[in-house]
């Protein structure tokens, strides 16, 4: 079933590594079925498009789902899209989880095939967008990204169905950080919201309604230009 109104949880985690399987879903992807209302078997599509469609990738998501009870299917566009009609497939779903990688090819990719008009009328119908890194960063007008090589750079095209930056990893690597400052000071980024490992934000519509957590003790932030210069705000997460 959609959720009552358009709905993303963007983050910075998902994942916990597990015994008999490579991952096991965490609280952040178990949340974005929370989020959609859905009921009996949850079911999700996993798009990892921003690390090419790697075929074990999807093995892992496939075991993840088969613990956790879902129901998930991996839409491939390399080398042909894995699915005829991309939109009323993912019309049926209750969540749409997209992985990390290369945001800059995912966008690139999503557009070639139309994915992103047609993301805008999925989210619009109460499908819940979600993911991770890249994942992230899709659904903003942009972020820091390590997509050109190991210097990060700003990436500025993103969908915008959110109208701010991201911020991914805002804890673990250490460059992202004065980036994304750096960024907003200068006006290549629009306020932007960042999130540490293991941290989703949650909106509603354009909204941001909730910080989430599945780590103790991490943090949300808000970045904002003042001036020349960037100033932050903190936002304590709800513990998942």
């Amino acid at each position: 079933m959609p959720a009552d109104q358009p709905t993303i949880l963007a983050t910075s985690g998902g994942y916990r590594l597990a015994d008999r399987v490579r991952f096991e879903f965490d609280a952040l992807v178990h949340h974005a079925v929370e989020l959609s209302g859905a009921t009996g078997r949850p079911r999700l599509t996993h798009l990892g498009t921003a690390g090419g469609d790697q075929r074990f990738a999807n093995d892992w998501m496939s075991d993840a789902a088969r613990v956790a009870g879902f129901e998930l299917t991996n839409l491939n566009l390399f080398s042909m899209p894995s699915i005829e009609d991309m939109e009323g497939h993912l019309l049926e779903q209750d969540v749409v989880w997209v992985n990390g990688g290369s945001v800059a090819n995912l966008l690139a990719v999503w557009r070639v095939h139309g994915l992103d008009a047609i993301f805008r009328r999925v989210w619009e119908a109460g499908v819940v967008l979600a993911g991770v890194s890249a994942g992230s960063i899709c659904w903003y007008s942009g972020g820091t990204t390590d997509s050109f090589g190991p210097e990060l750079r700003a990436v500025t095209n993103g969908l915008a169905f959110l109208p701010f930056g991201n911020g991914v990893h805002y804890d673990s690597e250490s460059r992202r950080r004065p980036l994304v400052h750096q960024l907003v000071a200068d006006g290549t980024l629009p306020t932007t919201h960042c999130t540490d490992d293991g941290v989703g934000l949650v909106y509603r519509g354009t909204d941001l309604v909730e910080a989430v957590s599945e780590v103790d003790g991490k943090g949300a932030y808000v970045v904002t230009r003042e001036g020349d210069v960037a100033t932050e705000e903190r936002i304590e997460p709800r513990r998942l």
